[in-house]
């Protein structure tokens, strides 16, 4: 039941303020203790080592000091170890220099045993000597009267004495201790006697209320000291027992870090403990290809890495924060104190650095790593329901966008309130027709000719304006909306296409669908329609899917894809580059077209970096027999270095900004060459009938 983020063994740093502590406790404590061994003569240390009363109540102190006594595993201090009785009757019958000795031998023994730092070693002698100290000093005022040679057995009348004497050694000890504790985790003292005192208080109170009585033992019978072990024993295993059903309770079975409960109890500690001015901070973290390795090595190596993994947490952060499993391989990590958002950032990058080292399970070297998403008390969230929420949505975040590390912002969260009314009015957008498309052409840039135009969605709101596609598409992704936009997108392009082709404006209209549309089998359905309703060739509309379709195995066998290759609806990629697919896997997909992301584009001038990376896109896609097209062209320089790469068309604010339906309409008359190679060789198609053309600005 070790506590994986007990941190205590962790030497102080020179010149902190716990460094500066345990040095004076240390001091004063030695002192004490080193004025207390000089008082004993050499005939009193020759009697104690004759009396076998004095070798058997050493060695009860020291076995009272192996094990302590717990009541509660979620303890900041700890437990109390039972050598506390045998110690204050020791000061009861022989006094303070003998009491004071027999206990630095028993925590010297337990330092060993239990292998603890020596800092901590010192700490120890010097906190419960300082204590027996001021216990002595209140019998002393009552006119207590032990030594090693005569002894001293208490009568009814020295209650109130020894009552009193019990209270100083208790309250010097849990004051002392506390300090501690609170330097070493950045917790205030009243919080932390607050949450400890009362078990310590009863515990305390039963070892050294029974204290007196083993003197009069030792007085009447030392043969019958040895049966103050069963009560105490008693108590150690029933205590025992309730721990470790705490400890279940409380903890994660498999790392042995807390678990979500004692997080929430941790989280609501330190909310309650914060100062005006500081922040708490919630990480929470999720290991990347995590299932991977199950899959590939088996659930007992994920286990094993899991462990690794808690173990790297726990000794990444620093004294105070709280590392826990929530569950699987999600990971929580709590500051109960951090400075701003920057310093939280800082922390989360640190144990990622932690986590990425290699790891090297059954013969195997492979990398670990993690997203971690960050939410700040009081800035993003009032309590930890809501803090865990928003460390939640950070951190996918974070893992979309494989940035690592994410720090909740409102604008980016698709569940805050205010993106929830923003999803209402977009369902009323689409039923109230304020959503419209805007057209961008494609020119070829070798000859200069249109090569069809792109459909932009836009929203203007009645309230708030325009509202990019940026805010209000990844919001329609995740709800049951993106049908909708999607099939009001497709009929708006349609209609328009129909309007145009219909006129003699033979233009593709290219239009943006997201992963899961392409997959719905209803799409093709609802082309097939509505390329026979206006009777258009299957090439009058292209539909444009981001590259991450190239990761998704169900893309090569997807009925829908087949569906749209056998009506002849072409596909092209968008902002190819920014994933980490294989251009290879672009021969599985019935793919025409490749766009190149703007964001190398537009650098391809200043960065020899990006300028490769689009001459070996242009190269390999031209290889597979597919056309090139660059997005964000906005200077002739651009221009005149993918024509010289062999990129096949542009699209950018170079050749024209997009339009609305009406301009883009007098933009194409106007750039229209009539001779160019284009779709023309498409057979003519027979006017509709006037009432049938779709005015787009009426839908």
């Amino acid at each position: 039941m070790a506590d994986p983020n007990d941190t205590r063994d962790t030497g102080p740093r020179a010149g902190s303020p716990l460094w500066s502590y345990l040095a004076t406790v240390i001091a004063a404590g030695f002192a004490v203790l080193a004025v207390t061994q000089w008082l004993i003569g050499q005939e009193e240390l020759a009697g104690l080592a004759r009396s076998p009363l004095f070798w058997m109540l050493s060695i009860l102190v020291v076995l009272g000091e192996l094990r302590p006594v717990l009541l509660s595993s979620s303890m900041t201090v700890g437990g109390t170890y039972p050598s506390t009785m045998f110690t204050f009757a020791a000061l009861l019958h022989y006094g303070l220099p003998t009491a004071v000795l027999m206990q630095t031998v028993a925590i010297v023994v337990n330092g060993a045993v239990t292998r603890k730092a020596w800092h901590r070693v010192m700490f120890n002698i010097a906190q419960v000597t300082l204590a027996c100290a001021a216990a002595g000093a209140v019998l002393g005022i009552f006119d207590n009267r032990s030594s090693p040679v005569t002894g001293w057995v208490p009568r009814g009348s020295d209650l109130l004495a020894i009552g009193l004497a019990g209270l100083a050694y208790f309250v010097v000890r849990a004051l002392l201790v506390s300090g501690a504790v609170a330097l070493h985790e950045r917790r205030s003292l009243h919080r932390v006697i607050k949450t400890t005192i009362g078990h310590q208080s009863l515990v305390y109170a039963g070892l050294l209320g029974l204290a007196p009585l083993v003197v009069v033992v030792m007085n009447h019978s030392p043969a019958l000291v040895p049966l103050f072990l069963a009560p105490v024993m008693a108590v150690y295993f029933t205590a025992t027992m309730s721990v470790r059903r705490d400890h279940q309770a409380m903890h994660d079975g498999l790392t042995g870090l807390p678990n979500r409960k004692m997080l929430v109890l941790s989280t609501e500690e330190a909310l309650a403990e914060a100062r005006v001015g500081e922040r708490v901070g919630l990480f929470l973290l999720d290991l990347d290809r995590f299932k991977e390795v199950n899959d590939t090595l088996g659930h007992p190596v994920g286990d094993r890495l899991l462990q690794l993994v808690a173990h790297r947490l726990t000794h990444s952060v620093r004294p105070g924060d709280v590392v826990a499993r929530l569950g699987g391989d999600e990971f929580a990590v709590l500051l109960p104190s951090i400075r701003d958002a920057a310093a939280a950032r800082e922390v989360a990058a640190r144990l990622r650095v932690a986590l990425t080292e290699p790891v090297r399970l059954e013969g195997m070297t492979f990398d670990v790593d993690a997203s971690f998403g960050i939410a700040l008390y009081p800035d993003h969230a009032p309590d930890f329901e809501m803090l865990l929420q928003r460390s939640d949505v950070a951190m996918y975040l974070a893992k979309e966008g494989r940035t690592g590390v994410e720090i909740y912002a409102a604008d980016k969260d698709r569940n805050s309130p205010e993106r929830l009314n923003l999803l209402g009015d977009l369902r009323r957008a689409i039923d109230r027709s304020e959503l419209r498309l805007h057209y961008q052409p494609k020119l070829d840039l070798a000859g200069g000719q249109v090569r069809g135009v792109e459909a932009l969605l836009r929203w203007c709101h009645p309230d708030r304006g325009m509202i990019p596609p940026s805010e209000f598409v990844p919001m329609a992704e995740q709800s049951y909306l993106m049908r909708h936009l999607t099939g009001y997108v497709i009929d708006t392009a349609l209609a328009q296409a129909a309007h145009w082709w219909h006129t003699g404006l033979h233009e593709q209209i290219s239009v943006n669908v997201s992963a899961r549309d392409l997959l719905d089998s209803a799409l093709s359905d609802r082309l097939e329609a509505g390329l026979a309703r206006y009777r258009l060739p299957p090439m009058a509309i292209q539909l444009e899917v981001t590259e991450r379709i190239l990761m998704t195995d169900q893309a090569y066998t997807a009925d829908a894809i087949r569906a749209l290759a056998s009506l002849g609806v072409p596909l092209a990629l968008d902002d190819f580059g920014t994933g980490y697919s294989s251009l290879v896997r672009l021969q599985r997909l019935p793919v025409a077209e490749v766009k190149i992301d703007a964001s190398f584009v537009r650098r391809i001038g200043e960065s020899k970096d990006d300028e490769r990376i689009v001459r070996s896109i242009v190269d390999l896609v031209r290889s597979l027999g597919l056309r090139s097209v660059a997005e964000g062209v906005e200077s002739p320089e651009v221009a005149a270095h993918l024509a010289d790469m062999g990129c096949d068309l542009g699209q950018g604010w170079l050749f024209a900004k997009p339009m609305s339906a009406a301009d883009a309409t007098v933009w194409l008359r106007e750039h229209r060459d009539p001779a160019k190679p284009g779709l023309d060789f498409l057979d003519p198609i027979e006017a509709l009938d006037p009432i049938e053309v779709f005015d787009p600005q009426t839908a």
